[in-house]
């Protein structure tokens, strides 16, 4: 135990999130990426962990999500880039294993990276923290070569000596699995935040390889029948909740990922794999690339008459990087781009109507025309997904998806028309609102508002109704004040401290922050980074995602595999994100963080109270706008044919006559950006997170003692339990109960509401 503990004492950090994330959909361009985890239980027996100088790789470094194993020494540091001590957050020691294979011969990987010549290739080189600042384009294809041999050659040891035992099978799955998250996690998130097209040509070049190498692996045989072993016998009532989600999870995502198929079924299969991946990445780089296609340049001022002076100048700021110098914000040149910043400035600001229905009308057929077409890409997914369905034995896609989600295709169903029941009526007196409103203020167009004309007129009415001006908002909500009111808030609910941690780890940018949580002895538990400025030339959305981050972060589970947020099912991941959201509304925590940024005068006390009653503004066509996401793409997964008569612009234009109040125009392109019968998980989520928070509105949200043991009690369930025990249960552990829409019904001033649709 104290030789453990001796050997591991210098290494504290181990990071958690990419492979979770990978198995997920949620990108790594979001502005918070939680990375480390410190098991408590060495803490007391460690050197306090004290700022450092920039780190550099040190003999047993590690990244990965998985966290589940302990080194019993470190001496053993053969070149791998998978050497570093692990530590369990199970606060036991009891499991020991070595990441490594000893020192002589030399390992799979030193060998494959000898043969490469690539022994200065950072991908491949020991580290504690991704070296972002490193890794180049010309890394990526013989670093992950150099990866998928080792990997291979280690399958091959795995199959030939696998036992239906934990240590035999699942210890040495899980190094695999994580060996794969650690390089292809790190390059496809540089992918997602510092695009290139060096960086995209090597990423497609290796992927059908990363590919094959996962089906061949999901596809193992081997494994597939030691998890039914485990399963079948007489020690598996004995198995933790854990253990048990992990062994049902893995034999069915075996299945799902064909390991039952004869083998011309198989080979099938295979194939409709590899050109999903290839559709689904060309997907994501048209909308992209389609995005960045737009310049829109402005040089009479007269044109943008109604942008706010920050909008004016990004769009000078945008103009200088495009090859005008002088540009400024004042007398220009701009240019308006489709950036979701510069789009919704123009919307909501730009009083040049035409120049509005030219940005809309661009922003809603992306990516559907030429080169960049995501037409015919969208159909053949949707062909190869149900393809892929039949060759499973189901029905349609959608069964397949929901195979892995909480939900079913009928309890999202129901939940999806209940909700647009409620809000129907109260979209169609928003769009009444709306037109009475441009109406009084002598707009031409209030008989007949079009599409571009909503953003506009709803932005006068608000600021109207409740006399908010976003742009005078904006001095209360500087970066700096919004990020300690979070942490403050953190504090309170959680019991952790927040503290920067800037310098410790290489960033891929320098707008990038670094922070380190700290439990309630000051001891460190966690990293995450924080990107929290948009480069549209280089990254997708980024925006904020901390209750994510958190979940990983404060996750007390012992199985890598369902640790954090890692095999939590879809629709139920999205749980503690938007569950944060609600608090943005508490007023403590409000005027914790609504500070101006030169005087440090708090939020006017009147603002805040209209902020407050403007939160269920337009609700009801808020609501219907997700709403008609979810469907059509349920829709799309459940009952369309592919090659049939209808076309997916079609059912989009079907759905959209019971979900908006407005129909979309002929050529609304939009749909080119979908899910795979999951965006229903959106709504699912928010009815989980709203019923969550009025767990704190019934204990009292100004009684401090009572927020603060509820909040300890989100911890130690949502937060800590992870994909650790399947969700209802997680969430009745904490609610008492099963959820109910009745709250985010009651938050959005939707719950009287009733249908007329």
């Amino acid at each position: 135990m104290r030789g453990t503990r001796a050997a591991v004492q210098n290494v504290l950090r181990v990071l958690l999130l990419l492979n979770a994330l990978m198995a997920s959909r949620f990108s790594l361009s979001r502005s918070v990426h939680p990375i480390l985890k410190r098991p408590t239980r060495f803490l007391t027996h460690s050197p306090h962990f004290a700022p450092t100088p920039p780190l550099k790789s040190r003999p047993c470094p590690l990244w990965s999500a998985s966290f589940s194993f302990c080194l019993a020494s470190s001496s053993s540091s053969s070149f791998s880039p998978t050497s570093l001590p692990v530590f369990s957050p199970s606060h036991s020691p009891r499991r020991y294993a070595s990441f490594s294979p000893p020192p002589s011969p030399p390992s799979a990987m030193a060998a494959a990276v000898a043969a490469a010549g690539d022994v200065e290739n950072p991908l491949l080189k020991n580290f504690e923290f991704p070296p972002f600042d490193s890794v180049e384009a010309d890394h990526v294809r013989p670093g992950v070569r150099a990866l998928l041999k080792q990997l291979e050659d280690d399958l091959d040891e795995l199959e030939r000596t696998v036992e239906p035992t934990w240590s035999k099978l699942v210890e040495p799955l899980e190094k695999i699995v994580d060996k794969l998250s650690v390089v292809w996690g790190m390059v496809n998130h540089l992918k997602a935040v510092k695009d290139t097209a060096e960086l995209r040509a090597a990423i497609e070049e290796v992927q059908p390889e990363k590919v094959k190498f996962q089906l061949r692996l999901g596809q193992s045989k081997p494994i597939y029948n030691a998890f039914k072993a485990i399963q079948e016998s007489p020690e598996w009532q004995h198995l933790s909740d854990a253990r048990k989600r992990i062994v049902e999870g893995q034999i069915k995502e075996a299945v799902l990922g064909g390991v039952a198929l004869d083998d011309e079924k198989r080979e099938e299969f295979n194939k409709v794999e590899q050109e999903l991946e290839r559709l689904s990445q060309k997907f994501g780089e048209n909308v992209l690339d389609a995005t960045k296609k737009f310049e829109r340049l402005v040089t009479d001022k007269k044109e943008i008459e109604g942008l706010p002076p920050t909008a004016l100048g990004l769009a000078a700021q945008t103009a200088v990087s495009k090859g005008h110098p002088g540009a400024t914000s004042e007398d220009g040149p701009w240019i308006i781009t489709l950036d979701g910043p510069s789009f919704m400035s123009v919307m909501q600001h730009c009083r040049n109507r035409g120049l509005r229905e030219e940005v809309y009308r661009a922003y809603i057929t992306r990516a559907s025309s030429g080169d960049l077409d995501n037409t015919p890409i969208i159909d053949q997914i949707l062909k190869l997904r149900l393809e892929k369905a039949r060759l499973l034995n189901y029905n349609n896609y959608a069964e397949v998806s929901m195979a892995t989600k909480m939900a079913t295709v009928e309890k999202a169903q129901e939940l999806l028309e209940k909700l647009r029941s409620a809000s129907w009526d109260a979209a169609v007196k928003d769009l009444e609102e709306l037109k009475y409103f441009a109406k009084s203020q002598g707009a031409a167009e209030a008989d007949d508002l079009r599409h571009w004309d909503i953003s506009f007129w709803a932005e006068r009415l608000r600021e109207a109704k409740y006399d908010i001006n976003e742009e005078e908002l904006r001095p209360y909500f500087s970066l700096p004040k919004v990020m300690n009111g979070l942490f403050n808030l953190a504090k309170k609910l959680f019991d952790i401290n927040i503290e920067a941690a800037d310098g410790q780890a290489p960033v891929w940018n320098s707008d990038v922050r670094f922070y380190c949580i700290k439990d309630s002895s000051g001891s460190p538990t966690a990293y995450f980074y924080f990107d929290p400025y948009s480069r549209p030339s280089e990254k997708r959305g980024v925006f904020h995602e901390f209750g994510h981050a958190l979940q990983h972060m404060l996750t007390k589970v012992d199985e890598g595999l369902v640790a954090g947020i890692r095999g939590i099912e879809w629709d139920a991941v999205e749980l503690p994100s938007q569950f944060m959201e609600n608090w943005c509304y508490h007023r403590e925590t409000l005027m914790g963080i609504a500070k101006h940024y030169e005087t440090g005068e708090n939020l006017p006390e009147e603002v805040f109270l209209k902020l407050v009653a403007a939160r269920t503004y337009r609700a009801g066509t808020l609501s219907l706008r997700q709403l008609k996401f979810a469907t059509t793409d349920l829709e799309l997964h459940l009952n369309y044919v592919p090659g049939g008569s209808a076309s997916i612009y079609d059912v989009d234009q079907r759905v959209s006559k019971r979900t908006q109040i407005i129909p979309p125009l002929p050529e609304d392109r939009f749909l080119c950006g979908g899910y795979a019968a999951g965006y229903y998980s959106y709504k699912w989520a928010e009815v989980l997170s709203a019923d969550a928070f009025s767990a704190f509105e019934d204990a009292g949200l100004d009684d401090n003692k009572a927020v603060e043991e509820t909040g300890h009690k989100f911890r130690e369930t949502i937060l800590a339990l992870g994909g650790g025990k399947a969700p209802l249960e997680v969430f009745v552990e904490f609610r008492g109960r099963e959820p109910s829409p009745e709250a985010l019904l009651r938050h959005n001033g939707l719950l009287a509401a009733t249908a007329s649709a």
